[in-house]
């Protein structure tokens, strides 16, 4: 990992709140490419994945997310879970922002996608009873079409169009259907 680089992840613990922005930043632009480093941090963010404390949480989804594609040993495909219990955050603004961002792992390859695919579905047909959930809908149809964006693969926008179709409540179907406007 060159300087720079490293010299951002300790700026994420830095005390001046625009360090810390500036850091996420840059940290996350550099992870939207493949990079050499993802392995050096991969244990570090899966640790954070857990902490007490959720900005730590909220950073390590993002990271982990766009380091799916720089995971040539597929580590993701067993870490995934944690990642994906980010999603579920207790704080919500955790939760979504990882939410938000966790349709990168699908850029890692066929089973990431798969997988990905996988829990978006099941979470749009069976997560009704979680709270805020027509944002937390809304966000995993803005990630199958961010996906489909980047990849071009009709079955992401078959299976978006199938679950706004699952929506009972016009408004909503409505809203849905605007992403993919």
């Amino acid at each position: 990992m060159d300087r720079d680089i490293q010299a951002y992840f300790e700026n994420l613990e830095a005390k001046d709140k625009e360090v810390q922005f500036e850091a996420f930043n840059v940290i996350l632009a550099a992870t939207t490419e493949k990079v050499d480093w993802a392995y050096e941090v991969w244990d570090q963010l899966q640790d954070w994945l857990t902490s007490p404390d959720n900005h730590r949480r909220s950073r390590a989804a993002q990271f982990l997310s766009g380091l799916a594609i720089s995971d040539p040993e597929k580590r993701m495909l067993s870490d995934f879970p944690a990642l994906w219990g980010v999603t579920k955050d207790l704080k919500f603004v955790t939760a979504r922002h990882s939410l938000q961002s966790i349709w990168k792992v699908g850029l890692a390859g066929p089973e990431q996608k798969e997988m990905l695919m996988q829990h978006i579905v099941d979470r749009f047909q069976n997560g009704a009873n979680e709270k805020h959930y027509t944002l937390i809908r809304y966000d995993m149809i803005q990630g199958l079409k961010n996906l489909y964006d980047r990849v071009n693969d009709e079955q992401i926008k078959q299976t978006a169009m199938e679950l706004i179709e699952t929506e009972e409540d016009s408004k909503y179907r409505k809203k849905y259907l605007s992403v993919w406007k």
